[in-house]
């Protein structure tokens, strides 16, 4: 369950107060945009943590028992004011909000999600999606085998059969992300072709990544090679995927060092 579904779940039967970081200034634990949904008992997101994160939960509960006003927008030099070492500053939005602000909430709060393609629905395939369940990744899942789905899916998790699966490739939408992890290494070159051609006409595909070794990558070259395609084209392909210094083999492993590579790809900071 995502953020945006806890709130929800909590905000039907009780009231909160949504703490926004509205400005960030320097060093801060926490960008503008970030923000906690503060309940009588419990919260919802994170502001940063520490003394700033406690403050503004403390000033929170106290509207919420009726014992002060909320806060107007509130300027915290968090080296002076808390003793934080950040050196930086922010400035905090406190609002109180229930049910019916839900609607309006989803608009102000849904996070801006970056399009993945994931081709393969096997261990790793499943592992990465269970990552990126809380990274800002719209996946798009996508395997010729329609049965190797979980039911229960992230809510921006999307599956899709496609058979061929490389078929899939022509309608992705702009500027995905694709991972290559299929259940066979015709399939995985067939989808490798597809992207190819793909940047060919469009170049609108920042990031595609083969799972595999430098070996299976120098046999798929040559088998591109055969299909056309220039020693400059396959530059753009990065195999084996996963950034450098994480070597283990399980596959929520292989998942954690892929889903740092999306994110240093994208410039990403996760919300």
């Amino acid at each position: 369950m995502n953020l945006l579904s806890r709130l929800a779940q909590r905000l039907a039967t009780e009231p909160a107060v949504l703490v926004t970081v509205v400005v960030a200034h320097g060093s801060v634990p926490r960008e503008a945009g970030a923000w906690m949904a503060v309940f009588a008992q419990g919260e919802v997101g994170t502001i940063g943590g520490g003394q700033l994160e406690w403050q503004a939960m403390a000033q929170s509960r106290q509207a919420l028992q009726g014992l002060a006003a909320l806060p107007p927008l509130q300027r915290v030099a968090l080296g002076p004011s808390l003793g934080q070492c950040c050196g930086g500053a922010v400035e905090l939005g406190f609002e109180s909000m229930s049910a019916q602000d839900l609607p309006l909430l989803h608009q102000l709060l849904k996070p801006a999600l970056k399009p993945l393609a994931l081709f393969g629905g096997g261990h790793v395939g499943r592992a990465l999606v269970q990552v990126l369940s809380n990274l800002p990744f719209a996946v798009r899942w996508i395997d010729s085998r329609d049965e190797v789905f979980p039911a229960d899916l992230p809510d921006q998790v999307h599956t899709e059969h496609s058979d061929p699966v490389h078929s899939a490739v022509g309608d992705l939408a702009a500027d995905s992300q694709v991972l290559i992890m299929s259940f066979s290494h015709a399939q995985d070159l067939d989808v490798v072709a597809a992207c190819l051609q793909r940047l060919r006409l469009r170049d609108d595909l920042p990031f595609i990544g083969l799972i595999g070794s430098a070996t299976k990558w120098a046999t798929f070259q040559r088998r591109l090679a055969d299909r056309g395609f220039s020693p400059q084209e396959m530059q753009r392909v990065t195999c084996p995927i996963g950034i450098a210094g994480i070597n283990g083999k399980q596959p929520e492993v292989i998942a954690v060092a892929v889903a740092a590579q999306l994110l240093q790809q994208s410039g990403s900071d996760p919300n």
